[in-house]
């Protein structure tokens, strides 16, 4: 018996049953107590048909929805699934479409935030794209031409976002979009896959993402042509190791950051914020330019013991052409000892050339307690004489006047400066990691001790 009458096979047999309204076939069959009734009289290649049929399985934001739409945008939290509903929705438009998608697709554009992330997590992925694949119609990867090619002739190829140029030619009649609201270049690259969209009678897209309140998102999911479905990291619970999903609950509870990443929720900025969720996607760079300086600012935490505030730990740098960039954050939780070697790390990690330090509650004691680790590292203490806005808001002008950048992303941090009103700190605990972003950044660009570009600090 051929594979594909074996999947007729599966899916007559559970679409004989009750209604089944929002719960997925596989969720309402078990809770009916109808698992033995759905599988009798299965033969081998029809039970072996089964785990591919991802209708059965497919929670309900991993569905397409039914209409006329163009672009199906998928936003959930980290781990809900989105990347395995995007994988099966190409599949499902290359072997043939389901009911609520017109027609078949032959042409794939697939695009990530960059080539290694669309062929190590869309198409070679856990959940990726091959994974999906019943035995008989795994499609072959040909590395040199960046494409997927199905044993019925249809092809799917890999782009980067970083490259928006290399969408100029192409055309398909279809999109896979992984993680657009990282997307450095997001509406350039986002711009001319609209123009390679030309094939076939109606063109369309699928779009998985965690959300950001980026301007391209927004505008996107205010369009008319437009639906979206979502869902929070515990909708995937059963996929997902428990030790993660009770670490971040622990870490983040009920914090902004939680309500992005793990709820799928896109905020909105608050009024008032000295940071733009979008400003910071925008100032985002993967490649750290030639520096003529680095620092390490802390910002100590006022407590101690288990339940101590966390130690903000940033390392900064200057360009040669006068920009900063945020190189990593490195805060920590710890015992004083704990973090002393974090800072240390740090300074060693990126060939720093000094330490920067806020003494307004440690005092001699946070100098003493670094050079325990090491004591030949170069150091500077500050004093904090003017509040948390007043010294913060200098430095947002910096990122107004698009002269910082931070390469790579650093959730934890780009939350808590989100959350920094001109009014003072909208979020839960101390905003130790914008603390020691204002002391990095103010040493490097503000301060009279600032080095001349092209020689590194002493």
């Amino acid at each position: 018996m051929e594979h594909s009458t074996n999947v007729d096979t599966v899916e007559e047999s559970f679409s004989t049953l009750t209604p089944l309204g929002q719960r997925s076939p596989a969720d309402w069959i078990a809770s009916a107590g109808l698992e033995t009734k759905f599988l009798e009289g299965m033969d081998d290649g029809t039970l072996a048909a089964l785990p591919y049929i991802f209708d059965i399985w497919a929670m309900t934001h991993q569905r397409p929805p039914a209409g006329d739409w163009t672009n199906w945008v998928i936003l959930g939290g980290r781990g809900a699934g989105k990347t395995r509903a995007g994988a099966e929705w190409v599949r499902s438009m290359v072997e043939g479409a389901r009911p609520t998608d017109p027609g078949r697709a032959s042409r794939v554009a697939l695009v990530g935030e960059t080539f290694d992330q669309v062929r190590d997590v869309m198409i070679f992925g856990e959940s990726g794209i091959i994974a999906c694949c019943p035995p008989d119609r795994v499609p072959e990867w040909q590395a040199t031409r960046r494409r997927l090619v199905w044993p019925n002739g249809a092809t799917a190829t890999a782009y980067s976002a970083h490259e928006p140029e290399a969408l100029r030619g192409p055309q398909f009649d279809a999109a896979w979009v992984d993680e657009l609201a990282k997307w450095r270049k997001a509406q350039d690259a986002w711009d001319m896959l609209q123009f390679c969209l030309r094939l076939g009678d109606h063109p369309r897209s699928c779009i998985t993402t965690t959300p950001r309140s980026i301007p391209l998102l927004r505008r996107l999911l205010a369009q008319s042509s437009t639906v979206s479905t979502h869902a929070p990291t515990q909708a995937n619970s059963a996929n997902l190791a428990p030790s993660f999903l009770t670490e971040v609950r622990e870490r983040y509870g009920n914090t902004r950051l939680a309500q992005q990443e793990l709820q799928g929720v896109l905020l909105d900025d608050i009024e008032g914020a000295l940071w733009s969720v979008g400003q910071l996607a925008e100032a985002r760079i993967e490649t750290l330019p030639v520096v003529s300086r680095i620092v390490v600012a802390v910002d100590p935490p006022v407590t101690g013991g288990k339940n101590a505030d966390t130690c903000g730990i940033v390392v900064a740098g200057l360009t040669t052409e006068g920009q900063g960039v945020v190189i990593e954050d490195a805060s920590i939780k710890g015992s004083p000892l704990q973090w002393a070697r974090a800072v240390i790390d740090a300074y060693h990690r990126h060939a720093a050339d000094r330490v920067i330090a806020e003494t307004n509650q440690g005092g001699d004691l946070i100098e003493s307690l670094l050079r325990q680790v090491d004591r030949t590292v170069p150091y500077r203490s500050v004093h904090a004489s003017k509040g948390k806005v007043i010294r913060a808001e200098p430095v947002a002008a910096l990122y107004e006047q698009d002269k910082v950048r931070h390469l790579g992303e650093w959730p934890e941090l780009e939350s808590q400066m989100a959350q920094m009103t001109s009014t003072g700190f909208r979020g839960a605990g101390s905003p130790d990691r914008v603390d020691a972003l204002v002391w990095a950044l103010s040493e490097l660009m503000l301060s009279k001790r600032r080095a001349n570009p092209g020689v590194r600090g002493l």
